[in-house]
């Protein structure tokens, strides 16, 4: 028996999260679980105390307007600590809220393991020390990551990345594309804007303006857009259906997709790491509000936005930010990689030492197993 008390604030937070606490059932069955989180947690047997997904934003002005329901939700999570009285939390991404939930921890001497922890490497080592000094356990799943926090005098353990666990396709390309019904013969590009509506609607229409060109010229382009299960199709189709272009889009074949194309164009966000664990050649675009890039320029340690870029130290996959995500620079991108398969294959070879510094795979089964051990939970292994 024991308790675990789970903080996810946000839909990808609450996926990982609910991975986890599955993998530490499986452990031990009789523990219960409390969370901050959603529908993935719930699934696991979580009780449920606040659901905050809806309310999650990208982007320094989004969130400011949220402040105050933040603190509202940060005093029914101390409550519930008082009530409950957990053997140990659980804190998955989240960073600005999980860093006052580590301070409310160590005042109350509950053990703290923080998985997806504030990107102190990129966003300040402050935010490393402040983790440190709160005694939280971190789960680091990148070496830089790992690195930093070990050197703000945290305590780290070293997971590694759990995408390695969960990037797989079975099926061979040619099943893919007959399932899919596209053309083995012609280029596939997919075209990722992000899981976001406001994400969608500021990266798809650059995106299909740019392909409605490409396929305009060269009618052997075919484009793929493959849609999360929880999306709405709606969205995606009353912008496509203003442009002259023959679009396919898929439903829960995002990983499929990825196999067989020749190219993703992608909006920076996970989806990222995914077509560097899966060897598929990418072009980065994002957009957002103009006082948040601002503000990112000046915080940010890194001049990169994409992830393999920010691992590589080095752009190994173009980035175009801002007023450069627009659809005359997606075309030319596109073209140029496209139609020079060596540029294509460098770019192979430098996502493959990118997943290589992702570690090894088990990440999920070692969170499950430190999470239990700092609680000092007991479990069969």
């Amino acid at each position: 028996m024991g308790k675990i008390m789970v903080i996810a604030g946000e839909a990808s937070g609450d996926m990982h999260a609910a991975r986890v606490i599955k993998e530490i059932k499986k452990l031990s069955p009789r523990i219960e679980i409390v969370a901050m989180g959603s529908k993935y947690l719930q699934r696991q047997g979580a009780e449920i105390i606040l659901d905050p997904t809806e309310t999650s934003s990208i982007g320094f002005l989004e969130a400011a307007k949220n402040i105050k329901l933040h603190f509202q939700h940060l005093n029914l999570v101390k409550k519930t600590i008082n009530s409950e009285n957990p053997d140990v939390l659980f804190l998955v991404d989240y960073s600005g809220f999980n860093m006052m939930v580590a301070r409310i921890a160590k005042k109350k001497g509950i053990p703290a393991v923080n998985y997806f922890p504030p990107t102190a490497w990129i966003w300040g080592k402050w935010r490393a020390r402040w983790m440190a000094r709160n005694n939280v356990t971190v789960a680091a799943i990148f070496p830089l990551e790992r690195n930093t926090y070990i050197e703000a005098g945290a305590d780290v353990k070293f997971v590694g990345h759990p995408l390695l666990d969960m990037v797989k396709v079975r099926e061979n390309k040619a099943k893919i594309y007959k399932d899919l019904e596209l053309d083995p013969e012609k280029k596939i590009v997919a075209l990722m804007p992000g899981s976001r509506k406001a994400e969608v609607n500021r990266h798809l229409p650059e995106m299909l303006k740019a392909a409605e060109k490409l396929q305009k010229e060269d009618h052997s382009f075919q484009f793929v857009l493959p849609l999360a299960a929880d999306f709405s199709i709606k969205t995606v189709s009353d912008l496509s259906s203003k442009y002259q272009l023959i679009l396919k889009i898929v439903r829960n074949y995002s990983y499929q997709v990825m196999k067989i194309s020749d190219l993703i164009v992608a909006a920076s966000g996970t989806v990222t790491l995914e077509a560097a664990i899966m060897g598929t050649p990418l072009i980065i675009i994002y957009k957002t509000s103009n006082l948040t890039y601002r503000l990112g320029k000046l915080l940010l340690n890194t001049n990169y936005i994409g992830m393999p870029n920010i691992l590589a130290e080095r752009e190994i996959v173009p980035e175009l930010i801002q007023e450069e995500a627009n659809a005359d620079m997606i075309y030319r991108k596109i073209k140029n990689l496209i139609y020079k398969p060596y540029l294509l294959k460098n770019i192979e070879k430098n996502l493959f030492r990118v997943k290589k510094m992702l570690g090894r795979e088990g990440a999920i089964s070692r969170t499950a197993k430190l999470v239990l051990k700092k609680g000092d939970l007991e479990f069969s292994d």
